[in-house]
């Protein structure tokens, strides 16, 4: 299995993909099915002010990062590389899902927008944060500074970096702890993320959880049809049960890049693309070589390494994709 695609657990917060739709028809029809299927214009998934409140915010961020991952997946089929093991994290969990057939892009799509309706914190609620963590890889296996701290969650697992000195770990809980952690820890080894208000992958998400779990339950989902790693443990999601059971959890449980990246290379791949810019270019301790795609120039770039490792084209046909 020489090629694996990784899906990014970003929101996307700023402008993507507006360089992939006006350099190409294929993106634009794209668009306008997700437009329709989600209630946003083109210009608004591309580029437009995210909506006001927590939820609704959060929902047009994850259609706006989807919608370039599966644009950037269809600009690939087109060239002709199509993965042969795919995986993601967090929202990137559900998109990976999605392009390797384990659920159809409309019902995606629909899912997405619909959490806009997911029911906000009441106003005396703590306010919620998320931080990296960087860990000395000599300290790895001692317990960290935020181990039983009060509305403090490990919420995930990047790995070490690319040079081998220190480990990432993402956070999530309470802002006042979060930041508290963060004054009291050595100088950059806790940095919270600004802008992020939601404390995804912990137990403080359960409100949500609750909410979408009916939703999920009336979902099509079918096992997928080539090789799919879960985010939440290491090991391959083969039915549709597993699929389901990933998407309830997904808000809640940790994730980590290293089940993913590990398993992929347990299947020998050679080349890893990423889809979009939600995982950080060069940073990190990837065991195979990976393009960031997420630019016209990537696609090229991208086929291009593949060829230079020996990786099959299989002749582009856009209307192969799955819908």
């Amino acid at each position: 299995m020489p090629l694996g695609y990784l899906f990014g657990g970003g929101v996307g917060t700023e402008p993507h993909g507006t360089e992939l739709y006006e350099a190409s028809p294929l993106v634009r029809e794209l668009y306008e099915e997700i437009s329709g299927w989600t209630g946003l214009t083109a210009e608004q998934i591309l580029r437009g002010e995210l909506p006001e409140g927590r939820e609704r915010r959060q929902s047009a961020g994850t259609i706006r990062e989807t919608a370039l991952a599966v644009a950037v997946h269809d600009l690939l089929a087109e060239a002709g590389l199509r993965p042969d093991v795919v995986g993601g994290l967090s929202l990137g969990a559900m998109t990976a899902s999605c392009l390797a057939g384990a659920l159809d892009r409309r019902s995606l799509f629909t899912l997405l927008a619909r959490t806009a309706d997911a029911p906000e914190p009441p106003p005396d609620a703590p306010e919620e944060g998320m931080a990296l963590a960087f860990v000395e890889a000599a300290e790895a296996q001692a317990p960290p500074p935020w181990h039983g701290v009060p509305g403090l969650h490990l919420a995930g697992d990047f790995g070490p970096l690319a040079d081998g000195s220190r480990r990432i770990l993402m956070l999530a809980g309470h802002r006042a702890a979060v930041e508290r952690l963060a004054a009291e820890a050595a100088p950059g080894s806790v940095v919270p993320l600004p802008g992020r208000t939601i404390a995804v992958h912990s137990p403080l998400r359960r409100p949500f959880r609750d909410f979408i779990t009916p939703h999920l339950a009336t979902m099509p989902f079918t096992a997928p049809r080539i090789p799919l790693l879960s985010c939440l443990e290491r090991g391959e999601l083969k039915t549709a049960d597993e699929v389901r059971d990933m998407f309830e959890r997904n808000s809640t449980d940790p994730i980590s890049l290293v089940d993913i990246y590990e398993g992929m290379r347990s299947r020998d791949v050679r080349l890893g693309l990423v889809m979009g810019p939600a995982i950080p270019e060069g940073m990190l301790d990837i065991p195979f070589p990976v393009v960031h795609v997420e630019k016209p120039e990537h696609i090229r770039l991208a086929v291009s390494t593949a060829y230079d490792l020996g990786i099959r084209l299989s002749p582009g046909d856009s209307a192969a994709r799955d819908r």
